[in-house]
């Protein structure tokens, strides 16, 4: 076991899985020489060369081409968009391609690609690198959406991403990259995708969070247990899509009290189908109103730091929302 952040985890994962399969290569802007925006592949063009660490030329809907076109020659790539703001360019080739490949050949074509990307609000960030796009990409059957928090889980995951034989899109939130540390095991290990995990158990309010909220969840949660003596379940789906229902709704259904916090705009979140899944299915054992957080309906996160701070749910309002269900 070491201790490493979720960025070097990442980093740890993507290494060992090109050790081990000569067909895993990385391509994207700046991956090679300058190790990435954020260095998660600092080191691996020098360690397997400039062909299975590929610089690009700044054009999103080329790198996933690109992607797929090697997918499909016998190569495992793991496409990089430098920030998820800037994956627009490449949404047809994703939705309408990658995602498509199996089904439109009846199950005799796979398209085995990983295409990571950094979302999430971080402060300077504003417009254009501090958005979440995961809902544009969670009603797309064939593709997978992966947003892990931790960095055992990220580890494990990236490297079910790569092996899994059709695509992934594997969300990294950028604040949390160098914020959370744990132990992450030095042998190889898998978590499956499509997978929830319950990070703290609790009988009295289920709150359902990724990325940085779920890292703000998990505080109050703490701070609710001794102050008032509510114990919360907190639960991290992990894989967006395909979601782990059963895991939440169990949780549901022991709690009555379900809370879904999220950073992206409210309206048109993730956020909103997990919560139509626990009042559709969980209804009877609900003793209170499925509750949401999220930012508020502006294009993006602001580049002030107050307006920004205003943009996120905030670790007070996550607490009141909590307070506030707790009383039904």
């Amino acid at each position: 076991m070491e201790t490493m952040n979720l960025l070097q985890a990442i980093h740890e994962g993507l290494a060992e899985e090109m050790r081990s399969d000569e067909s895993v290569m990385v391509l994207g802007e700046d991956v090679g020489r300058a190790g990435g925006v954020f260095r998660v592949t600092q080191g691996l063009q020098e360690e397997f060369g400039a062909a299975r660490v590929m610089d690009t030329p700044l054009a999103e809907s080329l790198i996933v081409g690109s992607a797929i076109g090697l997918s499909v020659n016998g190569m495992r790539p793991v496409a990089e968009i430098q920030f998820a703001d800037f994956i627009p360019p490449a949404f047809d080739q994703i939705v309408n391609e990658a995602a498509k490949f199996h089904y439109r050949s009846n199950g005799d074509w796979n398209c085995p690609i990983t295409i990571r990307a950094p979302y999430g609000v971080v402060p300077g960030g504003a417009l254009y690198h501090s958005q979440s796009i995961e809902a544009w990409f969670c009603n797309t059957p064939g593709l997978k959406v992966v947003a892990p928090t931790f960095p055992a889980d990220a580890k494990a995951m990236i490297k079910s991403s790569i092996r899994d034989p059709n695509p992934v899109l594997f969300l990294e939130h950028k604040r949390t990259y160098r914020l959370i540390k744990e132990e992450v095991p030095d042998e190889d290990h898998e978590v499956p995708l499509g997978e929830a995990r319950v990070h703290r158990e609790g009988a009295d309010i289920t709150v359902v969070a990724y990325g940085l909220m779920l890292y703000t969840a998990l505080e109050v949660a703490e701070k609710l247990s001794e102050e008032h003596g509510i114990q919360t379940e907190v639960v991290e789906p992990r894989t967006l899509y395909p979601l782990d229902k059963e895991t939440i709704l169990d949780s549901a259904k022991k709690t009555g009290k379900v809370l879904v916090v999220s950073e992206a705009n409210l309206t048109g979140s993730f956020s909103g189908e997990i919560a139509a899944i626990v009042a559709h299915e969980a209804f009877e054992w609900l003793d209170g109103p499925v509750m949401r957080l999220g930012a508020p309906d502006v294009p993006a996160a602001a580049f002030a730091r107050p307006m920004m701070d205003y943009f996120m749910p905030s670790a007070k309002e996550i607490e009141a929302a909590m307070l506030e269900l707790a009383r039904y």
